[in-house]
């Protein structure tokens, strides 16, 4: 009985949905657009008089948001542009809705100017003075990160370089915001692929690590490292970047976390590594080794065991590479290795069929 009743108490002291809300979604699930648009008007009047000013702004900021999505996914791009833009205004500045609504009306604004043909540079230049505001008004919030991938997506065929001084000034400005990250990733993706300039891309990514430890672009940014360091003749570099990433591991596993997708791909990258350039076969048999035991899961188990029958049969252990080829036949019987790369591999170390 005593739950019953703190249950009761909970349930009559939450707060109750606006009824002007819960009557325009209900109208724009039944396909009543007009009424739906009625509604969030009235929702964005009445919403003023809550009580609260957290719950007041997030449901004012729902009505705004609510009017604005409903007209875009009714094709009235147009008055969805303008009511997005206006979100700011109308919200007070309140971020969550003010970033979500100059996001969406620059996103709209570039998919309407991109769709004509020729594209309209007025309304491209519309759309990216709506992304940029998103990023340097609203560099906290997740809008920011979506408009910096926005302008890069969309940039990067324009005029890189540009793009690429204007994310750097923005640097400085924005080091102490959440969307620091993502400038520094834009601008290193932009230097690696468009700017030809790998040694800038990977001090870009190597900044990820050292500057936002908590990025959720860490991974991919020792990734991409690593490989970088490969391609400008740092072989040591790359090592260096790829153990740091797989110890990594070690973290998420006490954690009870996440596995990052690169691991088992910087684990096999490190054996080659070590073999091929670094000349380091003991190294690189160890890291192959490793791959299945620490990756049970891994789709490169059985890259992992033809690159350790080759590494110990180059060192001259030829039990070593039959028992490795051994093994991948055995775990792995429909593997391509088996005859692609398996039969060279068998008459180097002279093993029995």
């Amino acid at each position: 009985m005593r739950a019953l009743l703190l249950l009761s108490i909970v349930a009559c002291s939450a707060p109750a949905p606006l009824p002007e809300l819960a009557r325009a979604e209900r109208a724009e699930r039944a396909g009543r657009t007009d009424e739906a648009l009625a509604q969030y008007r009235a929702a964005q009047k009445t919403c003023t008089g809550i009580k609260g000013e957290r719950r007041r702004r997030e449901i004012c900021g729902q009505a705004l948001v609510g009017e604005a999505s409903l007209l875009a996914d009714s094709g009235r791009t147009d008055e969805a542009i303008r009511a997005f833009a206006a979100i700011p205004e109308r919200a007070g500045g309140d971020p969550p809705p003010s970033a979500q609504g100059l996001f969406r009306a620059g996103q709209l604004a570039l998919e309407r100017a991109e769709a004509k043909t020729p594209p309209d540079d007025r309304e491209v230049a519309q759309a990216w003075n709506l992304l940029w505001r998103t990023v340097t008004e609203y560099p906290d919030e997740a809008f920011a990160g979506d408009a910096i991938e926005l302008l890069v997506r969309d940039g990067r065929g324009r005029d890189a370089r540009a793009l690429y001084d204007e994310l750097g000034k923005l640097g400085g400005a924005l080091d102490d915001t959440k969307v620091a990250d993502n400038l520094l990733w834009a601008m290193a993706d932009l230097a690696e692929h468009e700017l030809h300039d790998p040694a800038a891309a990977r001090a870009l990514y190597d900044r990820i690590d050292e500057d936002h430890k908590d990025s959720g672009l860490r991974d991919d940014a020792y990734w991409r490292a690593a490989n970088l360091s490969r391609a400008i003749g740092d072989p040591q570099g790359a090592v260096t970047r790829l153990r740091t990433f797989l110890a990594t591991r070690e973290v998420a596993f006490g954690a009870g976390s996440y596995f990052s997708i690169w691991l088992d791909d910087a684990q096999l990258l490190l054996g080659q590594i070590l073999r091929d350039d670094l000349h380091d076969n003991a190294g690189a048999a160890t890291a192959f080794r490793q791959l299945p035991e620490l990756y049970p899961a891994s789709i490169l188990r059985d890259d992992a065991l033809i690159e350790l029958a080759e590494t110990l049969a180059a060192s001259g252990d030829a039990k070593g590479a039959c028992d490795a080829l051994a093994k991948l036949k055995h775990d792995w019987p429909d593997s391509k290795f088996l005859t692609e790369r398996a039969p060279a591999v068998a008459n180097k170390a002279a093993c029995k069929p």
